[in-house]
């Protein structure tokens, strides 16, 4: 027993006399007599337990039995062995044998991962801490990554708003094994929500302003919804960076977050308070502005251009847009390679600031070939007919990057570049467009409600690059289709849409849809379900109109009448059909179409339904709506809507049927009134809807915090029972307030309203609440 005991220590103490000459020696001086002579065998010693096998270290090693000895070779080993991370130390050395070399092989091999364990973690899930570690049982212990992971804890904890976590942690290392166990040790700190922000050391810039830069908030009444109230480490970052651009673009430029508290002594134990101090400095104005190296065109040209001008305040971002339109002048006319540099001097005493634009004029370009790259499922034909330039044509910078744009909003590439290459064609230039493929299709299935069609659920297949030639994939056309089946408690509804964009490789939108729907929400005395088709044609005419044209065929019913419902409606029951032509313009210069803050969009509508085109259904309809957008302040918007339409028989027809007139009120119209309530009514108070109708909103909405928005509204209108009756004596109207919630579930909108004029059937002395809710998941 001694003697196998005197015999391992011996072993452990020549190995460490190894290391101890040299950590990374490869080969002894004697090696560079046996340069070249073949390897005849590697042998791996261990140091210590065995944590690594000898196939993964052979893999590592450039030299091989067989193989020639290289002293090269041997120093790369060496290096490739260590930069696996599984060895604290190793040595490789050679010896003679027989005709040839031995290569020896000590290695200390790092620790194996034994367990990880996680103490003092109260508020969060063990198994949820474990998933954000890559510490893992069975792996090579690297204290870096343990390092790493610990900060990874804290971030975690952090974006949960607990801003005091502290954790660390320790390695227990059972030498003999050499098996470890890593334990973090976590001091949450407690779980704190902010009760205010506030700003220190500013004179001239409003706080307030300071305040709707940053998107972390104080906590209110909507953060169990919109999840503001928390300090989230990078994201208050990012909010300090914001408040700082801000600053510099009011015109102070020097300013500087000098102090950021987090204050707990607060009157709740889980609230705190930041404080952020900052150094306001002086505002900088501009002095002069002043252009060299013109030539193509003069200076007072330039100056034009300019937003930023003498006198004007300075800021970074104003100097940016002077400098790039220089660049568009030049650009629009081929000369790309115009570059305009600015220099500043600034004047602390006088808070003045000159600027020069430098301009390095170049050649006139014009463009040889347009290469595309990147599309490996777009047709080329796709993209190139988004392009606003074409080869022979001037290198316009302008146009090309509207192109870039026009491919960007088509949502098929997450990624558009466009540069010139060079030719060997002087004045010449390729323009590169490189595009990175992304998925365009979507599987999407969610639910919603409102206060009108209740509770559904929705599946849809959405295709947004479709080709119906290319099987098996139908992808990469640029064509667009979609399957969507809806099914709730009142309303059944199956659509399947298709449209061709670039019919015959012309600006022209071919499409159909076709549809069954089945609604039980429009009366409690009747349901109304249709089934049909309708092809469409559809034409863009500049930036801002585009006209459509098409055929409509459905088979129409009015089911499941009630026995005691009015002989008005009971006259109504039966399926007919009904064969339409329908046109429409619409003209829409609105800047966003999810939260518009400036724009218009009008459309008029016709329809003949009849006549030549056969069917039971014999009537026309025209409307025309209007809806009219301003920014009065600081994110406040008003929105003006109108709209009118009436309808009439024609060519023998006896009336024009329930499902064509005209209903208002509920959440889509005249808020404060009940679904469908605003119209005329048989004799037994019914309504049964009119021929004519108007309609108009005045809603003022406001920024609350961030998501939530405020609104209130004025509604008004009337249906009358004739064609073109617009008979204002018959007018109603509400008022009411409301809130707009966008959320990462989809737009909430809650809305309070009532009459305040009204007929004998609307009078209501509570009002109507409408809701809708929708999300997908």
């Amino acid at each position: 027993m001694k003697r196998h005991l005197f015999s391992l220590f011996a072993v452990v103490i020549a190995a460490g006399a190894l290391f101890a000459q040299d950590q990374q020696t490869t080969t002894s001086k004697k090696s560079e007599g046996r340069e070249g002579a073949t390897v005849r065998e590697i042998e791996v010693q261990y140091a210590g337990p065995q944590t690594v096998t000898r196939n993964v270290i052979l893999s590592n090693m450039r030299t091989t039995v067989g193989q020639p000895f290289s002293k090269e070779a041997i120093e790369d080993d060496v290096r490739n062995l260590y930069a696996t991370g599984f060895f604290t130390n190793l040595r490789i050395f050679d010896e003679p044998l027989m005709d040839g070399v031995k290569v020896v092989v000590i290695v200390q091999g790092k620790s194996v991962v034994k367990e990880v364990i996680i103490k003092g973690s109260k508020r969060l899930k063990e198994k949820a801490l474990l998933k954000e570690i890559k510490t893992k049982p069975g792996n090579i212990l690297d204290e870096k990554q343990v390092s790493i992971d610990a900060q990874s804890l804290v971030d975690l904890y952090q974006k949960k708003a607990y801003p005091k976590i502290e954790v660390s942690y320790k390695v227990d290392t059972d030498e003999k094994t050499g098996r470890s166990v890593v334990t973090f040790n976590i001091n949450e700190g407690g779980k704190y929500v902010i009760s205010s922000i506030e700003f220190l050391g500013t004179k001239n810039l409003d706080p307030k302003m300071l305040s709707k830069q940053m998107k972390t908030k104080k906590e209110n009444w909507l953060s169990w919804i919109t999840g503001t109230g928390k300090l989230k480490k990078d994201q208050f970052e990012d909010d300090l960076k914001n408040v700082i651009t801000y600053c510099q673009n009011q015109g102070y430029i020097d300013a500087e977050v000098k102090d950021i508290k987090y204050e707990y002594d607060v009157p709740s134990k889980d609230e705190m308070k930041v404080v952020i101090t900052l150094f306001e400095g002086i505002q900088y104005k501009v002095s002069s502005l002043t252009i060299k190296g013109n030539k193509l065109y003069s200076t007072e040209d330039l100056t034009k251009l300019m937003i930023m001008r003498d006198g004007s305040v300075f800021s970074p971002k104003g100097n940016e847009e002077n400098r790039k339109a220089i660049e568009d002048k030049y650009g629009t006319q081929g000369y790309i390679d115009t570059r305009v540099s600015a220099e500043k001097t600034s004047n602390i005493q006088g808070g003045t600031i000159d600027v020069l634009y430098t301009i390095q004029e170049g050649g006139q370009s014009y463009i040889q070939k347009i290469k595309i790259e990147g599309n490996d499922r777009t047709k080329d034909k796709v993209i190139r007919r988004e392009l606003a330039v074409a080869p022979g044509e001037i290198y316009d910078s302008v146009k090309v990057e509207a192109s870039k744009k026009r491919l960007q909003n088509l949502g098929y590439f997450s990624k558009v570049e466009a540069n010139p290459e060079d030719t060997s064609v002087p004045n010449r230039k390729n323009l590169v467009i490189q595009v990175e493929e992304q998925r365009t299709g979507s599987l999407t299935f969610g639910a919603g409600f409102s206060s009108i069609d209740s509770l559904l659920g929705f599946v849809e297949v959405n295709q947004g690059n479709f080709d119906l030639f290319n099987w098996p994939t139908f992808t990469g056309g640029g064509q667009k289709a979609r399957v969507r089946l809806q099914y709730g408690a009142s309303r059944q509804d199956y659509t399947v849409s298709f449209t061709e964009p670039w019919f015959l490789d012309r600006k022209l939108a071919l499409g159909f849809d076709a549809w069954y729907r089945k609604s039980e929400y429009f009366s409690t005395l009747y349901n109304q379900e249709s089934y049909g088709f309708s092809p469409r044609i559809e034409k863009p005419w500049g930036q801002f109109y585009r006209t459509t044209l098409g055929y409509k065929y459905e088979e129409i019913g009015i089911v499941d009448v009630d026995s005691s419902a009015s002989p008005a409606i009971k006259q109504e029951a039966g399926y007919r059909d009904k064969s339409s032509v329908y046109a429409s313009i619409i003209r829409d210069t609105r800047d966003n179409v999810f939260l518009t803050r400036s724009g218009n969009r009008t459309e008029l509508y016709s329809e003949v339904a009849g006549g030549p085109l056969q069917g039971d259904t014999k009537i026309w309809k025209l409307t025309l709506e209007s809806s009219q957008y301003f920014e009065v302040f600081r994110d406040q918007i008003v929105m003006i809507r109108g709209s009118g339409g009436t309808a009439d028989t024609w060519d023998g027809g006896v009336r024009v049927p329930i499902f064509d007139r005209y209903f208002l009120g509920g959440g889509n119209d005249m808020r404060g009134f009940g679904y469908r309530k605003v119209s005329p009514v048989d004799n037994f108070g019914t309504p049964i809807g009119g021929k004519t109708f108007f309609t108009h909103t005045t809603e003022y909405t406001y920024p609350i915090i961030e998501r939530v928005r405020g609104a209130v509204f004025y509604d008004g209108g009337f249906v009358t029972a004739n064609t073109f009756d617009f008979d204002f004596n018959k007018y109603q109207a509400d008022v009411g307030v409301g809130l707009r919630l966008n959320l990462p579930i989809g737009p909430i909108r809650l809305d309070w309203a009532f009459p305040i004029i009204h007929d004998e059937n609307n009078g209501s002395k509570v009002g109507k609440f409408n809701f809708n809710v929708g999300y997908q998941f």
